[in-house]
C-alpha cells in the first residue's frame, strides 16, 4: 500500500475523531459514516432502529455473507476537548485508536478492494455498530447478529490498538449499580444516624477484600462512586458502578455470588442496599484450530507477525456466544485508550489493513 492510501485513511480516522459520539449519543457519526458509504456507492444503506449503519458491498453469487464491523462510541462524555495533534510517527487524540481508527479501518478494506480489484464471491456488509462502550451492554452487535444469525460467514469485528492480536475468545462480564439509601439528616443535629455514603464506603472496603483469582484470571473493578447533596448533610444516597470479569464463567459466577453475599450482609433496618444489574457480556469461543482463526493467523503470518492467540471483552463476545465464527482484529498499535493521552502509531497500519484484506480474500476462497 502506498503512502497516500494510509495517509487517506488516517485522514478520514482524525474527521471520524472529532465528532462526539458518547455511548448512546453515536447519531452523528452514524450520520457521517453514512455519507460515506453513499459516496462509495455501496448497496442496501440504512441505519436501524438504534443507529447502526449497515452497508453491502455486493458479492458474486449467494454464498454466505461476511460480516465486519466496527463500533461508533467512546468512553469520552459530550464536553470533552477532542483536541488531535499529528506527528511524524503517531497520531493523537481521545478516541483516534478506540476506535475511530476502526471505523476508518472500514473505509479502508473497501477502498483496498477496489484498489486492488478483488472479487468477492460472497456480500460483504459493512456495519457501524452503536453500544460498545460502557454501559452500552453490545447493544448494536446483538441487533446485529440478530439480523444475519448464523447465515454469516464469519463476524470480523475492527478494534483499533491491537494490531497482532486474534481475539477469538469472548471475556465474560457482569456489571452491577449497588445503591445505598438512609433517612439521611443534618451532620451535627443527627449526628450518628448512618450515611449512605460511610455505609458505601465500608461495602466497598469489603468488596475490595474478597479474594481474587489469578488462575483463572477475574478481576473486580469500581468504575464510578456518587453520593450525597452537601458537605453538612448525612447523605441519604450513594452508588457505585462495579465491574466483574473471569476467563471462567465458573470464576464469574463464583465472584458474583460473593459480591452478592456481601451486598446482602450489609442491609440494616435503616440502611437499604440494592444492587442492579446494568451490564452483562456473555463468554464464549471458538477453538485455536478453528479455520477462521487459523486464516486470520496465517495472514498475519504472511505479513511478518507473529499472531498472539487471546481473550477480550469486544463486539466479538456476541457471535462467539451463540457459538458463531467471530473474532476480533486490530489495525494498528497505540497506547492510552480511554485517557485524554491516547494515540495511534502509524506506520503498523499498513500491516493491518493489508491483513484485514488478506483476510477477505480467503474468505472468499473458502
Amino acid at each position: 500500500m502506498e503512502n497516500q492510501f494510509i495517509e487517506r485513511v488516517i485522514d478520514l480516522a482524525v474527521q471520524i475523531q472529532q465528532i462526539p459520539a458518547p455511548t448512546f449519543y453515536e447519531h452523528e457519526r452514524a450520520e457521517f459514516i453514512q455519507s460515506y458509504f453513499i459516496q462509495e456507492e455501496l448497496s442496501d444503506i440504512e441505519t436501524d432502529g438504534i443507529g447502526n449503519v449497515f452497508a453491502r458491498l455486493p458479492g458474486r453469487g449467494s454464498e454466505e455473507p461476511v460480516i465486519v464491523s466496527a463500533h461508533l462510541d467512546t468512553v469520552f462524555p459530550l464536553g470533552t476537548d477532542l483536541h488531535a495533534q499529528k506527528f511524524p510517527d503517531k497520531v493523537a487524540g481521545p478516541g483516534i485508536g478506540d476506535n475511530c481508527i476502526g471505523l476508518a479501518g472500514l473505509m479502508g478494506l473497501l477502498w483496498g478492494i477496489k484498489d486492488q480489484n478483488i472479487k468477492l464471491a460472497s456480500d460483504l456488509w459493512l456495519v457501524a455498530n452503536v453500544g460498545e462502550e460502557g454501559l452500552g451492554d453490545l447493544q448494536g452487535i446483538k441487533a446485529v447478529v440478530n439480523r444475519f444469525g448464523d447465515q454469516a460467514k464469519a463476524y470480523i469485528v475492527l478494534e483499533g490498538m491491537a494490531l497482532g492480536q486474534v481475539y477469538h475468545r469472548g471475556l465474560g462480564v457482569r456489571r452491577y449499580r449497588i445503591k445505598i439509601t438512609t433517612p439521611g439528616g443534618h451532620s451535627w443535629v443527627d449526628y450518628g444516624k448512618p450515611s449512605a455514603v460511610h455505609e458505601l464506603a465500608a461495602l466497598v472496603t469489603e468488596l475490595l477484600e474478597i479474594p481474587m483469582s489469578e488462575s483463572p484470571r477475574t478481576t473486580m473493578n469500581v468504575g464510578v462512586i456518587s453520593g450525597g447533596t452537601t458537605v453538612n448533610t448525612i447523605a441519604s444516597e450513594a452508588h457505585v458502578e462495579l465491574d466483574l470479569r473471569s476467563e471462567n464463567v465458573a470464576a464469574l459466577d463464583q465472584l458474583v455470588e460473593s459480591v452478592l453475599e456481601t451486598i446482602k450482609g450489609c442491609q440494616k433496618s435503616d440502611v437499604m442496599v440494592e444492587a442492579e444489574i446494568i451490564g452483562q457480556r456473555p463468554a464464549g469461543e471458538i477453538s485455536e484450530g478453528h479455520p477462521l482463526v487459523k486464516l486470520a493467523a496465517s495472514c498475519l503470518e504472511q505479513l511478518g507477525v507473529q499472531p498472539r492467540f487471546n481473550i477480550g471483552s469486544t463486539d466479538a463476545n456476541i457471535p462467539l456466544s451463540r457459538g458463531y465464527p467471530a473474532v476480533c482484529l486490530g489495525l494498528t498499535t497505540g497506547n492510552g485508550a480511554h485517557t485524554q493521552g491516547e494515540y495511534i502509531n502509524i506506520s503498523p497500519l499498513q500491516i493491518g489493513l493489508e491483513q484485514l484484506l488478506l483476510v477477505i480474500k480467503g474468505l472468499n476462497r473458502r
